[in-house]
């Protein structure tokens, strides 16, 4: 479609015809102004064969005054910007970013859920279930936090969700130590997404872990508090169904127990929810669950592409002047 930014400066078309209408006569073709020869060809273009005169009388439009005229005409046409507008590109301004923050401590290993009547670890059944959420979100940006005694960024928030999954899959129990910094893991999670920029509302972190927080520099005291300032939500999710040692039940020490209370605190003080999954079909549930409570944004934002066609009214002006100073000059 052809669009011009300028349309008014079409009045300009009629601007040949107003000075015409309004030119006073002149004593002479020159009189006593100074000559130049490049305006005097367009001059005797315009007078053609006594049709239309410049010295006063009749005004008659000749030949050589529409070839004139076509030159002006193509002249405003450029000056009105004509444009092609393509078709529309979709931005993504309005996704929301998500930082997946995964527990895999060795504890992950623990083969305490089942998929078609086969054991699984809680590590395949993490990695079935939060790669079908990211491919449910396409509009979203999502990061991969993976921690376990320490806490890494294995993938920075981007579009590229191909890549995501392949770090997602890539992960094995243990890779990142045996104990469970669950607080460290926040404070970066936290800070990656700060860095990122944009609107903090269009963000969110879904905090996956099977265990308590036993390790790291922050207690999650800390990370409650540091989270409640930056604003940020954040879903927890417990998974697996415990185990209690017998040290542990003759103390009355519950760490399934010590875990969730802390993991609720952390979401709720963050207008959160937190979440429990024993069992694959619990665990699916809870990102359907969050999938709910978080829909993508999907505002229909939208960029025109637009090509500049100004500069051929502009090409076929210059030649037409050209042929017109050559067509007047071979006449002489």
């Amino acid at each position: 479609m052809i669009n011009f930014l300028y349309p008014l400066f079409l009045l300009l078309a009629l601007l040949p015809f107003v000075y015409t209408a309004l030119r006073k006569p002149s004593a002479s073709s020159h009189g006593d102004a100074l000559r130049v020869p490049f305006v005097a060809d367009f001059i005797k273009i315009a007078e053609g064969s006594g049709k239309t005169t410049i010295n006063g009388g009749t005004h008659k439009f000749g030949r050589r005054f529409w070839f004139l005229y076509i030159i002006w005409l193509l002249l405003t046409l450029a000056a009105m910007r004509p444009v092609e507008i393509g078709e529309p590109i979709r931005v993504r301004s309005a996704a929301r970013d998500i930082l997946l923050v995964t527990d895999i401590s060795t504890s992950m290993v623990e083969t305490d859920f089942s998929a078609g009547g086969q054991r699984v670890s809680r590590m395949q059944a993490v990695q079935a279930v939060v790669s079908d959420f990211i491919k449910r979100r396409p509009e979203d940006r999502f990061g991969l936090v993976l921690f376990g005694t320490r806490a890494y960024l294995q993938a920075p928030l981007t579009y590229d969700h191909a890549a995501v999954q392949d770090v997602l899959w890539s992960m094995t129990p243990g890779m990142a130590g045996n104990s469970t910094a669950i607080g460290d893991a926040v404070g970066l999670a936290l800070k990656t997404l700060k860095s990122s920029g944009e609107d903090l509302n269009k963000k969110m972190i879904v905090l996956l872990t099977d265990g308590e927080n036993n390790d790291g520099s922050l207690s999650m005291e800390q990370a409650v508090e540091l989270a409640q300032n930056e604003g940020v939500k954040i879903y927890t999710v417990s998974v697996g169904g415990g185990s209690y040692s017998l040290l542990n039940a003759m103390f009355g020490v519950n760490p399934l127990k010590q875990s969730n209370t802390a993991l609720s605190a952390l979401a709720n003080k963050t207008g959160a929810t937190a979440f429990q999954a024993e069992n694959l079909k619990a665990l699916a549930e809870v990102y359907n669950e969050i999938n709910k409570l978080e829909p993508s944004l999907k505002d229909q934002n939208f960029i025109y592409p637009q090509k500049e066609l100004f500069f051929i009214p502009l090409l076929a002006a210059f030649f037409l002047s050209v042929t017109a100073i050559w067509w007047i000059r071979r006449a002489k």
